[in-house]
């Protein structure tokens, strides 16, 4: 058994770094069911269940010490990819198609957990307001929340588990849909040459980011640092409430300043993607650490109850659908750009073509900005659900 806190967190960070060389190298088709951070954290938590490391105070410390310093870091560096302004110019029907997916996904939880909250524990809220933060932006928006909502470790394997098998299944509707696109754009009344516009545009502008390099990871882990340590000073004189604490004044503070720093020169440097993705592994991977199986009595409830946010989500869509003259290549990858966040959109819009993948990668930037503040304010909703 582990006790010693240094080849613990050596432990972690090989196991990740041998589970991602393996999504790499073999490219298995696992991989494109199960991302690797899911693969990461039921391969670290199964450790865990088996007693692989004790939590002792060293290792206790190294654990709180490495969550509290990266967590800001890592959002200020992921959020360095959404400029704001490259987003608005996706034009206003696919700006609305994004907003109201996020809407409806927001209720799809809030409907789902007024018909299923006595079922579940007291505090379950909280795991569902992770991981709506997740189904707005990403991993690193519930990462984010998990955070700022104190919620514990053992949770976090039914926002994990209900972020993995739900989203997948969505993910293969969606892109079986494809060829009904015609025929369902013709239903909503809805015109595709913008979309056709933005797309050519998008897919010719150059990229003007610099390549990853020395100097630019020195400069960006710098900054990184002094931000996490800026904001977590800054959040200590901020007025905290049941809900607004320390750890989430640190969480937006750092939001804002990502969503601001990608619109200065920093942006351009080249890493930020890799280093903020690098920094979400090995907080995933002390989250997972500190969990257990035994903990998951109630993860069929869970799964369902992901379904039934899914199709709460659907339904309302298609309402828009009509009202809006929306078309299938909107909605789904806007949908897949708040579930699935930048791994997922870009391939359900290559489905559609190749031209438009791009779009799929800006409105997946667009779920990380909204994604932190949309799950805060679903997870106070669903707190006010909970206590009535």
């Amino acid at each position: 058994m582990i006790t010693n806190g240094y080849l613990y967190l050596a432990l972690l960070s090989f196991i990740t770094a041998l589970i991602v060389f393996t999504e790499k190298r073999t490219k298995h088709p696992l991989f494109s069911y199960l991302p690797s951070i899911v693969i990461l954290y039921f391969t670290i938590m199964l450790l865990s269940t088996l007693g692989l490391w004790q939590k002792s105070e060293e290792i206790t410390a190294v654990y709180k010490t490495l969550k509290s310093n990266l967590l800001p870091a890592m959002i200020f560096l992921m959020l360095l990819l959404a400029d704001i302004r490259e987003i608005f110019k996706l034009g206003k029907k696919m700006l609305l198609t994004f907003f109201l997916a996020s809407l409806s996904i927001a209720l799809g939880f809030i409907g789902m957990f007024l018909l299923f909250h006595t079922t579940f524990g007291a505090d379950s809220w909280k795991a569902f307001a992770a991981l709506s933060g997740s189904w707005m932006g990403g991993t690193g928006n519930m990462v984010a929340i998990q955070g700022a909502l104190n919620l514990p470790d053992s949770a976090m394997g039914y926002t994990l588990l209900i972020d993995s098998i739900d989203y997948a299944i969505w993910v293969m509707i969606l892109l079986a849909l494809v060829p009904f696109a015609k025929r369902f754009n013709r239903w909503s009344g809805a015109n595709t040459d913008i979309i056709d516009e933005v797309g050519e545009r998008l897919a010719k502008k150059e990229a003007d980011r610099s390549t990853m390099n020395f100097q630019s990871v020195s400069i960006l882990l710098a900054v990184a640092f002094a931000l996490s340590f800026f904001a977590q000073y800054l959040a200590s004189f901020l007025p905290t409430t049941s809900f607004l604490t320390h750890i989430t004044w640190v969480v937006i503070i750092a939001t804002v300043a990502g969503i601001a720093g990608a619109m200065t020169p920093i942006a351009k440097l080249g890493g930020a993607s890799q280093l903020g993705t690098g920094m979400l592994y090995i907080i995933v991977a002390l989250i997972a650490s500190r969990a257990n199986f035994s903990e998951l009595t109630q993860a069929p409830l869970y799964i369902t109850a992901g379904f039934v946010i899914i199709l709460i989500h659907v339904l309302i869509m298609v309402v828009f659908a009509k009202l809006f003259k929306l078309d299938l290549f909107s909605l789904g990858v806007a949908s897949l750009a708040n579930i699935g966040g930048v791994a997922s959109a870009p391939i359900l819009a290559s489905a559609y073509s190749k031209a438009l993948i791009p779009i799929g990668v800006l409105m997946a930037m667009m779920g990380y900005i909204i994604g932190t503040f949309g799950g805060l304010a679903v997870g106070k909703v669903l707190e006010m659900i909970a206590l009535n």
